[in-house]
């Protein structure tokens, strides 16, 4: 009896071994990614395959986690170094990197320190770039500055898996020897747009006063001619007046206005002595002969 109970007993451990080496192989075979990582697996140390998010199953024993990899964007700490323009300018550019990992098994079998490689390459492109131009083109390029470089780094890291999404330069310092040289250039500038505006002001000036000159003499020669022309209407009025009237029409008004003058000379208060002209008498015997001639 005891020796069944001892058989049944053995058998139901090795079952029971048996069904707890079933759940672990399922648990070692399934493996759950997170969506922010990839995992790489070996194969007896060799790449087998590289687990994407979600549920994953591999062989267990055989196949094993080897790397797990965030695939999130990652910065790099922000690096300052010195460049040399190509007008002999050092300059000290801060710069800061933004990557993402698209190709884990390349990263981890490639490069061992890849913020390091990334960092070391920025650089050297960067010095590259930034003495191909001139400080006033560093300063006014900028973002063309920044394309440049960053299509350079994603050309140097494509080996390595990586996609370097932004490369920003963050800053550009120059020495206090180099900024007051371009102080003193600007205050220079300055001046002399100043004088350029003075100069300016002043040669407009100089030109309203002249179309001003010029304005008013035109309007004065305007009032002239019209001033002529309207004594030349009235000329014509009183010549076509005579070849109407004839002379003897002039005479007498030329009369009639003599003796109105003679009338107001003599209405005059204090007035003592009339100078009658010579010709008064022979006036009035003129108008005097006209008037009852047009009675």
């Amino acid at each position: 009896m005891e020796a069944i109970l001892t058989q049944l007993l053995g058998g139901n451990i090795v079952v029971l071994l048996f069904a707890l080496f079933i759940l672990l192989c399922i648990f070692l075979a399934i493996r759950i990614v997170p969506q922010s990582e990839q995992h790489v697996v070996e194969r007896f140390g060799r790449l087998k395959s590289v687990l994407g998010p979600g549920i994953n199953f591999i062989v267990p024993f055989l196949d094993r986690v080897a790397h797990r990899v965030s695939i999130l964007e990652r910065q790099l700490p922000n690096a300052e170094q010195d460049a040399i323009t190509k007008d002999n300018v050092l300059v000290k550019i801060d710069t800061s990197v933004f990557y993402r990992i698209l190709e884990p098994e390349k990263t981890v079998y490639r490069i061992r320190d890849v913020d390091g490689a990334i960092a070391t390459t920025v650089a050297g492109i960067v010095r590259a770039e930034i003495g191909k131009m001139d400080l006033d083109e560093v300063q006014s390029n900028r973002n063309q500055l920044i394309a440049q470089i960053q299509k350079s780094v994603e050309s140097a890291v494509d080996d390595w898996g990586i996609q370097v999404t932004r490369a920003e330069l963050l800053d550009v310092n120059l020495d206090q020897a180099t900024r007051d040289a371009m102080l003193q250039q600007l205050n220079a500038e300055r001046e002399r747009r100043a004088a350029v505006t003075r100069a300016e002001g002043l040669k407009r000036a100089v030109e309203l006063q002249a179309d001003g000159d010029l304005y008013a003499a035109k309007q004065e020669a305007e009032a002239r001619r019209v001033q002529a022309d309207a004594e030349a209407y009235a000329t014509g009025v009183v010549a076509e007046a005579i070849a109407k009237g004839g002379l003897e029409a002039v005479q007498y008004n030329i009369a009639l206005e003599q003796v109105k003058a003679i009338g107001n000379m003599a209405s005059g208060s204090g007035t003592q002595t009339i100078v009658v002209p010579a010709d008064a008498a022979d006036a009035f015997g003129k108008a005097f002969q006209m008037l009852k001639g047009r009675s």
